[in-house]
């Protein structure tokens, strides 16, 4: 899983290293590299394994091939995605469009979301952090311990 949060910096060349603990975690999965793409929710960069990225690939197949709704899914994820393998020493290159949307300039916090990974811009994921924290603590009786049935 990815937890944890962990600041890092880009290069002169443009590449962060990711942090060892999620490489590792997608080494286990047989992954060198990690799938991102502009976040819907946030103003940040989610970071997914491949297998996620196929789920959510599947997800939009399973709708209407003639439904906008089919389009705007595909558009607004698939065609925005890119494929980032780890260099020989963990790192990856973002790009300008993903940098820029999330407004990281030069240092970044990775952020374990369990299957999936976030990369924030450090003030604007403590706002975040802050708000995440108010709501979770009012909505906390809405996560539940999944119940398993013994026959």
């Amino acid at each position: 899983m990815f937890l944890s949060i962990f600041e890092n910096r880009l290069d002169k060349k443009g590449r962060v290293s990711v942090p060892a603990s999620y490489r590792a975690y997608l080494s286990s999965l047989g992954y060198n590299g990690i799938i991102c793409f502009p976040s819907f929710n946030n103003q940040s960069i989610e970071a997914w394994s491949q297998d996620r990225i196929e789920k959510i690939s599947n997800s939009i197949d399973t709708l209407n091939p003639f439904d906008e709704k089919k389009d705007y899914f595909a558009t607004s994820i698939l065609s925005e995605s890119i494929n980032l393998q780890f260099d020989s020493e963990g790192r990856i290159l973002l790009g300008q469009k993903l940098l820029k949307h999330a407004k990281i300039k030069s240092s970044m916090l990775f952020v374990g979301q369990g299957k999936t990974f976030q990369i924030w811009e450090p003030t604007n994921f403590e706002k975040f952090r802050v708000t995440a924290r108010k709501k979770s603590n009012i909505n906390r009786a809405n996560l539940k311990w999944e119940q398993k049935l013994n026959n």
